[in-house]
């Protein structure tokens, strides 16, 4: 599917009389497909492609679906937008218009990671995968075993190796039943050849990884929308080495956090139960019977107290919770 045609069938259900770039005022419906920091390229449902100068602060992203009028760009209504933040307190939008989140990793990546990704994707409707890489070397196995128990039971997991293309065709049709997607992960756990991988066509460059902490750096430095051979899409987005957890409440943290989702027919006895001393609280009675690790159990008091602590700071800014 090239991208006029995923133009075509995401602004199929805008009405609009003239789908061809304007030569004039008149106002017509595109796709960002490419976000270079000052300008964008929108793609038209006739196959035509247009560069658009924007404000740094535009706030548009790839995914946008867009009116462009003259030099005119208005963002239509998003459906679905996935935020993170850094380590710095920054705020990050990624892409817009997303079905899907692939958390990708590999041997090294950051403790901690998986987790915020998953519980960042459910608050933003999205549904998240783990996709776990090089599994062509030896020291991965115990890797992919680990996140096979802890994970397997909440989201897919997919084993692969980007490198020897091996173990692709799961997540092939994974993606193209139509989905839009993108990846995120540290640096160097194989993002840019896993696109490369997926879609041959679009030849990122990969950088090379360092042997003293088997990280690598990330090369792509432009965000872009790319159509996958089969069906489906990929947004290919610069890397990042955290995944801060942003305007996300400590109820969703509760009922979003891996592993918490479902307790089968035991529920906790208050709605908004923060499963800590709780009385009546499902996850500390499973924790106790051995059903839930302890390991786990000790994870998610972390991430409790740092959203904690995050929304008593957005209280004194008075943002609303």
């Amino acid at each position: 599917m090239n991208p006029a045609a995923v133009a075509a069938r995401h602004l199929k259900s805008r009405r609009h009389k003239n789908p061809d770039p304007p030569g004039s005022d008149q106002a017509c419906c595109g796709l960002i497909t490419s976000h270079h920091g000052v300008e964008v390229e929108v793609v038209f449902a006739t196959g035509k492609r247009r560069m658009v100068r924007v404000k740094r602060s535009s706030g548009h992203v790839v995914g946008d679906e867009v009116e462009v009028r003259g030099e005119v760009l208005r963002r239509l209504p998003r459906r679905t937008e996935l935020r993170r933040g850094d380590a710095r307190g920054g705020i990050h939008l990624v892409a817009a218009n997303l079905d899907v989140l692939g958390i990708v990793v590999a041997l090294h990546s950051p403790a901690g990671f998986i987790d915020r990704a998953i519980v960042a994707a459910r608050v933003a409707q999205l549904q998240p995968f783990v996709v776990v890489n090089k599994c062509d070397l030896d020291d991965t196995a115990a890797l992919l075993a680990n996140l096979q128990r802890i994970y397997g039971g909440s989201v897919p997991v997919f084993a692969l190796s980007a490198a020897s293309l091996t173990g692709l065709a799961p997540l092939q049709a994974f993606l193209n039943a139509g989905r839009r997607g993108v990846f995120v992960g540290s640096s160097g756990v194989g993002k840019s050849s896993l696109l490369n991988a997926l879609c041959p066509t679009i030849d990122l460059r990969v950088g090379t990884v360092s042997a003293g902490n088997s990280q690598g750096r990330h090369t792509t430095t432009v965000s872009s929308l790319h159509a996958l051979p089969g069906g489906g899409e990929l947004v290919d987005t610069p890397g990042f080495r955290d995944f801060g957890l942003v305007e996300i409440l400590v109820e969703e943290l509760a009922s979003h956090f891996p592993g918490f989702e479902d307790h089968g027919e035991v529920n906790c006895r208050f709605r908004n139960c923060r499963h800590r001393t709780e009385p009546g609280c499902a996850v500390i009675d499973l924790l106790a019977q051995g059903q839930i690790p302890a390991d786990r159990y000790t994870l998610y008091l972390e991430l409790l107290a740092e959203i904690e602590t995050g929304q008593g700071e957005a209280r004194s800014r008075g943002w609303k919770n």
